[in-house]
C-alpha cells in the first residue's frame, strides 16, 4: 500500500446546532458504514452529551468546552498528532482507516482544514475524504437567512444530507433544496430519517430564497452555553411535570435566543434524552441504563446553547418552580 493510500481518511461531519449530526452518525456506526473509524466529537459546551450517544465507537475522543476553530484549536492539533503517532506503531489491520470528526454546530470546516494543511506532519498523514453537512429541513431556511456560519458550512460541503425531511411539506423541502443547490451546486444531496439515508425524492422545481449580501455578523452576539445540573433536584412524578412545564415556558419566552437544548435526565420513567432546536422540543428518547455501560454518568445535566443567556436568571427560575411544587 502506498503512502498516499495509507493516509488516514478524514471525514468532517458538520452542520448547524441541532441538525442531527449525532443521529446520522449513530446509524452509520450501527450499519458498519465505515471500517474501524476513530471518532472525534467537538462539543462547545463544557458538558458533552453526544459522546454518550456514540459510545459504541471503538475509538472515541472528545474535545469539549469550546470550538476547535478558536479556543480548542491547539488541543485539536495535539489530538491529531497523537492519533497519527498511534497509527505508526500499529499494523494496517489494527489501525483506523477513517477519522470521523463530528464538529460543533458553531464550527467552520474550512478552519479545520486550514489548521491541518498548515501542519506539515498532519498534511502528510491525513487526507480529507469529504465534508458532510447535515441541514435541518425544519429550520434550514431560517438558519441560512440568519446565521452566516450555517451558510459557510453549506458552502464547504462535498455532500449535503437533509434531516427531518418528513416533518415539512413538499413545498418547503423544494424551497430548501433549491436554495442549497444555489449555494453549493453539488450533485450530492440526499435525505435522512432517524439517521437512515435515502435519495432525495423528485421535487417540484422552485426558486431559491433570496440571500441578502448585506447581512453581517456585527449585530449578532456570540453563541455561548450554560449548564443546568439537576443532581440536587429529585425529579419525582410531580417535579418532573413541573420541570416539563418550566422547559416549555422557557422556550416560549426565550426561543429566539436559545438555539439548542440537549441533556440526559433521569425521570420516574428512566433516563430520557431531551433535545430542542429553537422553539421546537423533540419527543424525549428513552436511553437504556446499559446504553453507555453506566447508570449515572453524565445524566441529570441539561445544556442550553444560545445568545444572551442569563445563567443566574434561568437556573433561579427553575429552582423556584420546583420548590413551589
Amino acid at each position: 500500500m502506498s503512502d498516499s493510500e495509507n493516509r488516514l481518511k478524514l471525514i468532517i461531519l458538520s452542520g448547524f446546532l441541532g441538525a442531527g449530526k449525532s443521529t446520522w452518525l449513530r446509524h452509520q456506526l450501527y450499519a458498519g458504514t465505515f471500517y474501524k473509524p476513530h471518532i472525534i466529537v467537538n462539543e462547545v459546551a463544557s458538558h458533552a452529551v453526544d459522546d454518550t450517544l456514540l459510545s459504541s465507537a471503538l475509538a472515541l475522543d472528545v474535545l469539549q468546552g469550546g470550538c476547535v476553530c478558536c479556543e480548542l484549536q491547539s488541543q485539536m492539533i495535539e489530538l491529531f498528532h497523537s492519533i497519527c503517532n498511534q497509527r505508526t506503531v500499529k499494523s494496517n489491520e489494527e489501525s483506523s482507516r477513517f477519522l470521523i470528526f463530528e464538529m460543533s454546530g458553531v464550527a467552520d470546516p474550512s478552519n479545520v482544514m486550514s489548521a491541518i494543511n498548515d501542519d506539515p506532519v498532519l498534511a502528510r498523514h491525513i487526507v480529507l475524504e469529504k465534508i458532510i453537512v447535515i441541514v435541518d429541513a425544519l429550520h434550514g431556511i431560517e438558519q441560512i437567512k440568519s446565521e452566516p456560519l450555517a451558510r459557510s458550512q453549506i458552502e464547504a460541503a462535498d455532500q449535503i444530507i437533509v434531516s427531518k425531511a418528513e416533518s415539512c411539506s413538499e413545498g418547503e423541502l423544494s424551497k430548501l433544496v433549491a436554495t442549497l443547490n444555489f449555494m453549493n451546486p453539488i450533485d450530492n444531496i440526499s435525505q435522512s430519517l432517524f439517521g437512515v439515508e435515502s435519495p432525495m425524492p423528485e421535487l417540484t422545481p422552485t426558486d431559491p430564497i433570496i440571500l441578502s449580501t448585506k447581512e453581517t455578523v456585527e449585530n449578532l452576539s456570540p453563541i455561548t452555553s450554560i449548564q443546568l445540573n439537576l443532581d440536587d433536584l429529585t425529579l419525582r412524578d410531580d417535579t418532573w411535570v413541573g420541570f416539563s412545564v418550566w422547559l416549555s415556558a422557557l422556550l416560549n419566552r426565550h426561543g429566539n435566543q436559545i438555539v439548542r437544548i440537549k441533556g440526559i435526565v433521569r425521570t420516574p420513567n428512566g433516563r430520557l434524552l431531551l433535545q430542542s432546536v429553537r422553539k421546537i422540543m423533540q419527543n424525549p428518547e428513552r436511553i437504556p441504563d446499559e446504553f453507555d455501560g453506566s447508570t449515572d454518568i453524565k445524566e441529570n445535566n441539561v445544556v442550553l446553547i444560545g445568545r444572551n443567556l442569563d445563567e443566574i436568571e434561568i437556573s433561579g427560575s427553575l429552582k423556584k418552580v420546583l420548590n413551589d411544587i
